[in-house]
């Protein structure tokens, strides 16, 4: 692979990790924005079983938002690696920043770009069950609300 063919893959996949990263966190903060207004209209908090689900569903929302933040975060490291000329110069780059920041210790041999963005990815799946967690915790919630 050449340099070429990683600065566009490694941008690439930053333009997908931001988008994977606005759209949950929009439904979640227009879910929660709407949600009381339904819950309370209906009555949801005065049942136990629909307060609990309203909790989760708060809950799940922090860590859908949590994680959408890191995979900003991550994006914008993986456009800094695109930024470089080959994928061990963005390596690199990435390394020293994290380190500098005191995030992460600088390892000894950049890490690959697949490696990366397996890492990315297994936080887009966290993100995602976080997602389901809060649409089933609000939907149990408008179940065990009165009529």
């Amino acid at each position: 692979m050449t340099g070429n063919a990683d600065q566009e893959r490694a941008d690439r996949f930053a333009r997908t990790l931001m988008k994977q990263a606005a759209w949950p966190a929009a439904v979640v903060v227009a879910a929660n924005s709407l949600a009381p207004l339904a819950a309370s209209a209906r009555g949801a908090f005065e049942t136990l079983p629909a307060a609990i689900a309203l909790s989760v569903s708060a809950a799940s929302a922090v860590a859908v938002l949590a994680l959408s933040a890191l995979l900003v975060f991550d994006a914008l490291l993986f456009r800094l690696m695109a930024s470089h000329n080959d994928e061990a110069a963005g390596g690199a780059a990435v390394d020293d920043m994290l380190g500098r920041m005191r995030l992460k210790p600088s390892p000894s041999t950049p890490r690959p770009l697949d490696d990366r963005i397996a890492g990315s990815r297994r936080l887009l799946f966290k993100q995602r069950f976080a997602l389901a967690v809060f649409a089933v915790a609000l939907l149990t919630a408008g179940f065990w609300a009165p009529l």
